[in-house]
């Protein structure tokens, strides 16, 4: 038994990894569609080792017949093609900004929420969140089961891939001509961010957060617990994949560095890499094309009554966007969305 899938945004740096962890998950498909916009359409992109398939025209695309659309092409897209899509029947994982905060769309992390998956039929659509936020919650999801969390401060370290190719480009491009005595241009960023940060990822809202700040705070609310107090700030750094944290946790409750060491270590999609020594942690560069969200530095944190620093680190494209929106396919097929008749398999 196969699905038809549909990955929409196929030539960008998600739409590609999706088609991998496709792949590497060994989704059961039985047909895979490339969608991209006009300008794109023709092009080629992989399908495991062997398969290329040609990129199809997102806006004449009839979505009937297809099981399952895996979204990334921007929210301004999503928002125009997600609903058609849901409307012919096919259930769309976006992995956009653009409906994570509708209340008849679940946000789903498969290891902390899974239950929330079965809301999907009220728009027929399913929210990828913000890559950030998927491996904060991931990480306090085992330590809020215990010690019930009350408070969270965290710093984000986000690599370029998190805004795309381009910016991915302006880094390699301003890199070489800072070594190369060259001019260096700002375009994607509004300063330069070769040997440098910037504390600014998305825009700036009346009260000072910037989107992607805010982003965190009402996400971690909506996935985990609407009571916990989120205060993030969200810096983009001269890395080209893999995002870090320093997350700062304030229970309700004791809770010992053991018990949180040993918690993080049952859980699913987390590898807790915490040797106190020189290059006992983890750090993006290692994180690269990993599935697992790393967890180090465990550490109290003294100045409250109950309170613990980690360091959260994992690959903003895999376990931050295209690996998240496959497992909660996998999750969906698994007794709650068989293949329609549109389908090969059916």
């Amino acid at each position: 038994m196969g699905y038809r899938v549909a990955v929409v945004g196929a030539t960008g740096n998600v739409g590609r990894e999706m088609l991998n962890t496709l792949v590497e998950q060994d989704f059961p498909v039985d047909e895979v569609v490339a969608l991209a916009s006009e300008r794109s359409v023709g092009k080629e992109v992989s399908f495991g080792d062997d398969e290329v398939l040609k990129v199809q025209d997102l806006a004449t695309f009839d979505f009937k017949g297809i099981d399952i659309g895996l979204f990334s092409p921007g929210a301004k897209v999503s928002e125009v093609y997600a609903p058609k899509a849901a409307k012919a029947g096919c259930v769309v994982i976006d992995n956009t900004s653009r409906f994570r905060m509708d209340p008849d769309v679940p946000l789903v992390v498969p290891e902390v929420n899974p239950e929330a998956i079965k809301q999907y039929k009220a728009r027929n659509i399913i929210a990828n969140p913000n890559c950030s936020t998927i491996q904060m919650v991931v990480a306090l999801k085992p330590l809020h089961d215990i010690a019930r969390i009350k408070r969270v401060v965290v710093a984000t370290y986000q690599s370029v891939s998190g805004a795309g190719k381009e910016a991915m480009d302006e880094l390699w491009n301003q890199t070489r001509n800072v070594y190369s005595t060259l001019p260096v241009e700002a375009k994607k960023f509004p300063k330069r961010i070769a040997f440098n940060l910037i504390p600014h990822i998305d825009v700036f809202m009346p009260d000072g957060e910037t989107k992607e700040e805010w982003k965190m705070v009402e996400e971690t609310k909506k996935i985990l617990d609407p009571s916990i107090k989120v205060s993030a700030t969200c810096v983009r750094v001269p890395v080209f994949v893999g995002h870090a944290e320093a997350v700062n946790i304030e229970f309700e409750k004791p809770i010992s560095v053991e018990q949180a060491r040993s918690a993080l270590r049952k859980a699913p999609g987390v590898m807790v890499i915490d040797q106190r020594e020189p290059g006992g942690y983890m750090t993006p560069q290692e994180c690269v094309g990993q599935g697992e969200v790393f967890v180090s530095r465990i550490r109290k944190d003294p100045t409250v009554a109950h309170g613990l620093s980690i360091w959260v680190v994992a690959d903003n494209l895999r376990k931050g966007a295209a690996l998240n929106a496959v497992q909660i396919a996998q999750r969906l097929i698994d007794g709650i969305l068989e293949p329609r008749a549109g389908s090969k398999a059916a």
